[in-house]
């Protein structure tokens, strides 16, 4: 808990670290305050932070929306959120003590009025507790304000960092709806900020498990030598939701899954799995491997979209013995709605690390269980050793990283069974986070806006890479749209797809993993 009132104690039943660093003083400015992420994952990850004594005491936030209330209804309302939503009991003097920090503002995002009422909130906020004049925006919106919002803030000199004052400003994803969006999205931007100003935020990377894909690799001597074409097979990489399209139906089907998960969520996954070591953990370095890898993967021809991509959607059927209903009958879907809600795909890596090994990607909507991981299969030991044995069959190793919803890694090896005959039997070897560290209370945010507001780019994505993630997707969604599908529905929820992704994989007499709870 942060010292930052002496009516909070220090007994705090939370034993906390005595050499965190926290941040430095700031105005945290959140753009579509009133939404669903401000109150479910925004509000109480800044609480986690205080909590944990990374936020500094001299900090404050202003939520601006376009909902009309005052700062003191507003107040009231986030209160209540917090009590709904914190990850561990509310202590009533932090909390007090966030809400005393609670600005809002309404009005239109468009109109330059409502960011001349927010520059004398922020001096207001300044005076009042503090916050040294550094200012870190959280676009918590619309992808269609992004470029209008920036713009406005230039305008007013809310975006120009001078007399060391710095500003930062988050974007949600997704940030472009193709390359070229992306592209003109990156100019608009750059006429106002620079790059270390802009941060795109992948709320996935916020995972502990994510982030351990480095430390895994690169700490670990025994992996990093096997970590190539000589001895790995191919990689999977999975991220399945049992939910559907929820209340995005007005966003999603406009989008569907191709586009609002694999440029960023396992393009990220995929390029920390298979970028060089950088020569530091500095967020340009990370990045410049990263965006290698991304360059590096082979561009899908249009003839090979018909046999290294698969797309489905979801029909009706039963999730944990319960009937859910088909993707076209969820409110706010067109009953003759041609968007995907599931996607697999076969990448390629032409470098010298990844030629010829298979990455074989797969996400989607109303699966079997919610399960998100990154497997490495390696290649087969030689079977001539065992010819005068029984044994008939030996399975591949893997290594697993489990990163939801259970976090950590596991290893499949053979091992002899028990007994007079040569027999060989599928060990796994298990490390689970919670086991050995605890579980942490967390939205999965607090580390994203933590180095956010220190100003650590490492977990968000620069503007290549950004670009690179929609070279890749690009070639898929135009032949898509060329080529309407014609059987949809095509999988019934509850289920790892349609058949068209298991022979994606099954061409190459390999096989998904399979995943149950």
């Amino acid at each position: 808990m942060p010292p930052v009132e002496n009516d909070l104690k220090a007994s705090d039943p939370v034993e906390l670290e005595k050499t965190v660093r926290q941040t430095g003083p700031a105005v945290m400015v959140i753009f579509g305050a009133t939404g669903d992420l401000t109150a479910r994952k925004l509000f109480p990850a800044i609480y986690n932070l205080a909590r944990s004594n990374m936020l500094s005491r001299e900090s404050a936030i202003i939520g601006v929306a376009r909902d009309q209330m005052t700062t003191d209804q507003f107040r009231e309302i986030m209160g209540q959120k917090l009590d709904q939503f914190a990850t561990s009991e509310v202590e009533p003097n932090l909390k007090d003590w966030m809400l005393k920090r609670l600005y809002y503002l309404y009005g239109d995002f468009k109109d330059q009025g409502v960011y001349a009422n927010l520059a004398q909130t922020l001096a207001e906020a300044d005076k009042n507790h503090s916050t040294h004049g550094n200012y870190f925006f959280y676009l918590a919106t619309s992808p269609l304000f992004f470029a209008d919002i920036v713009e406005r803030l230039g305008a007013a000199g809310l975006a120009a960092e001078k007399e060391g004052h710095w500003r930062r400003i988050v974007f949600e994803k997704p940030f472009g709806n193709d390359l070229e969006s992306a592209k003109d999205l990156n100019q608009h931007l750059s006429k106002v900020l620079t790059e270390n100003q802009i941060f795109r935020i992948d709320h996935y990377l916020g995972k502990e498990t994510v982030q351990n894909i480095l430390v895994f690799r690169f700490s670990n001597g025994i992996f990093e030598p096997i970590w190539n074409q000589n001895y790995v097979d191919h990689v999977q990489i999975t991220v399945a939701e049992t939910v559907g399209v929820e209340n995005r139906a007005s966003y999603f089907d406009k989008s569907g899954t191709l586009r609002d998960m694999v440029p960023n969520h396992l393009l990220q996954l995929l390029s920390l799995t298979a970028m060089e070591p950088p020569i530091s953990f500095n967020s340009d370095a990370v990045h410049d491997e990263q965006s290698k890898v991304l360059h590096a993967i082979q561009p899908v021809s249009e003839e090979q979209v018909l046999h290294h991509a698969v797309r489905g959607q979801y029909d009706a059927g039963e999730i944990n013995h319960e009937s859910v209903p088909a993707y076209r009958s969820e409110p706010g879907v067109p009953p003759e709605s041609k968007t995907e809600t599931f996607v697999a795909l076969k990448l390629l890596i032409d470098n010298w690390r990844w030629a010829g090994v298979p990455f074989y990607l797969r996400t989607g909507k109303r699966m079997e269980t919610r399960h998100t991981e990154v497997a490495i299969q390696f290649k087969r030991a030689p079977f001539v050793l065992f010819r005068d044995t029984p044994v008939n069959a030996l399975k591949a190793n893997q290594v697993v990283i489990h990163i939801a919803p259970d976090e950590g890694v596991s290893m499949r090896i053979g091992a002899k069974k028990p007994g007079a005959q040569m027999k060989v039997g599928s060990v796994d070897m298990n490390f689970n986070y919670k086991d050995y560290f605890g579980s942490v209370p967390n939205t999965g945010y607090e580390v994203l806006l933590y180095d956010g507001i220190i100003g650590d780019q490492t977990l968000f994505q620069r503007a290549d890479m950004v670009e690179a993630g929609w070279k890749v997707v690009d070639p898929i969604l135009d032949i898509w749209k060329a080529l309407p599908p014609r059987n949809f529905p095509n999988y019934p929820a509850g289920s790892w797809g349609p058949k068209e992704a298991d022979d994606l994989i099954n061409r190459d007499g390999r096989f998904w993993r399979k995943l149950h709870e």
